[in-house]
């Protein structure tokens, strides 16, 4: 056998005992899933409001940005925590101003690193980064379904009538925590994340369901 065949042999049996030698000494999941969060936190600075926190994931964070779908199981349990969560408003007043509401529709403003507060009424409602809302609008995002018509087709007439009841205490969960319906729901958790408060909810909530507002005509 010529020189240089044996030494092609060599090192290609070199390099097939390093991968074999690599792959035992793979580290288990868990040292993975570690040297991933600690690459993660490496990668990150606190900034203004926005905290290392942020890197922190609950089940439904976690579960939802895997690679899979989570099986049946986990999304129930998401979506039972996330029920767990819901605060209904204060008093029972699910409703405020639809007119100030529009105004929220459309900002996208808010918890950003150089916001100088974490107030909710600094934050706007972001609602056209996934929804259409208002026909008169030419640009919207589509990762969310439409809300035009949103309590005209779910035949709210009267936001008082008793039979309104179920759709407007879905809405407000909705928007409380979304993942209460939807365990890998994309859609902010607007309360439970204090990302909007009651206040703002209530707006939110004419908007979609009074009658008289702009989105039902």
């Amino acid at each position: 056998m010529k020189k240089h065949t044996k030494l092609a042999i060599s090192a290609s049996l070199a390099i097939g005992a390093a991968v074999l030698a690599g792959c035992a000494a793979t580290s288990p999941k868990q040292d993975l899933d570690a040297e991933f969060k600690a690459m993660l936190q490496s990668s990150f600075s606190a900034r203004g409001i926005a905290k290392m926190d942020r890197l922190d994931q609950d089940l439904g964070q976690s579960a939802c940005s895997s690679a899979k779908q989570p099986p049946e199981a986990v999304l129930k349990q998401i979506e039972a925590e996330a029920l767990a969560t819901l605060k209904w408003p204060d008093g029972g007043q699910y409703f405020g101003d639809w007119k100030r509401a529009e105004k929220l529709a459309q900002s996208g403003v808010g918890m950003a690193w150089n916001n100088k507060s974490v107030d909710p009424k600094t934050n706007g409602g972001q609602c056209y980064n996934c929804h259409q809302i208002d026909k008169k609008e030419i640009s919207f995002g589509t990762i969310g379904p439409s809300l035009w018509n949103y309590g005209k087709v779910r035949g709210v007439k009267d936001v008082t009538d008793p039979a309104a009841a179920p759709i407007i205490q879905y809405t407000w969960g909705k928007l409380w925590n979304s993942k209460a319906y939807s365990g890998c729901s994309n859609m902010p958790r607007f309360g439970h994340m204090n990302m909007l408060d009651q206040g703002q909810l209530r707006d939110l909530m004419s908007l979609l369901l009074d009658p008289r507002s702009p989105v039902n005509q």
